[in-house]
């Protein structure tokens, strides 16, 4: 897509959260869109209602909204860029992990098409992000990961995935990286306490309680047993 066919900021934020829900097989709705991006309901219709004109979406019966052909171009142009963004933060200039989702929302929608193909020639693995979502393309990099809320306690596992959901949360993301819980960190699943919707896990010899609704962004894989 030629910069002069670009979509606005705004509706690229758009894109690119109906892109992820739809991804993860989600219903995109105009109540997980406001939820998302914080804005009101009637700024969402007013919105898709555009990008409808604009052939960007189109919106089902029961109101679920659908990329176009155009319009999935267009998201998974404007998420590789984020993601791409991400890691050179990360890797070359060294801005915290749990900061670099909100740096790189600042900085994507400026990033030309030569730039970001530069950023890529830079960043030589760019399968995932830094919180190790999938660039586009690469989905089959996080095919056999599992939530943290299934994996079973007494097992170790690696902490792989942070998901999108819990990314614009700065403050919980500062928590996660301060108690280590970021891709590559082992853990156990301590217990699991259904009357107040916690989990404890042990990382690096430290005990840390979770919310469920954060522990459902999370996800693992079982850590490899040493070969003998």
């Amino acid at each position: 897509m030629t910069e002069k066919h670009r979509p606005s900021p705004t509706i690229e934020n758009y894109l690119g959260v109906i892109y992820t829900l739809d991804r993860d097989g989600e219903a995109v709705i105009g109540r997980k869109l406001a939820d998302w991006l914080e804005v009101s309901a009637p700024t969402v219709t007013a919105t898709v209602q555009r990008m409808i004109r604009d052939d960007w979406v189109t919106m089902s019966r029961d109101k679920t909204i659908h990329l176009t052909p155009r319009g999935q171009q267009a998201a998974q142009s404007v998420i590789r860029r984020h993601m791409l963004t991400e890691l050179l933060l990360a890797r070359v200039l060294g801005v915290p992990w749990s900061r670099v989702h909100e740096e790189a929302d600042k900085l994507e929608h400026g990033f030309s098409s030569e730039t970001t193909a530069r950023v890529q020639d830079i960043i030589q693995d760019t399968s995932v992000c830094p919180h190790g979502n999938p660039l586009p393309g690469h989905e089959y990099a996080t095919e056999d990961l599992i939530p943290l809320l299934q994996a079973e306690p007494g097992a170790d596992y690696v902490l792989t995935r942070v998901h999108e959901e819990i990314e614009r949360h700065r403050e919980l993301m500062r928590f996660l990286e301060e108690n280590h819980l970021v891709p590559g960190a082992q853990l156990t699943i301590v217990d699991i306490a259904a009357y107040n919707e916690t989990m404890t896990i042990s990382v690096d010899d430290r005990r840390v309680v979770l919310g469920l609704s954060t522990a459902h962004s999370l996800w693992v894989k079982p850590l490899a047993e040493p070969h003998q």
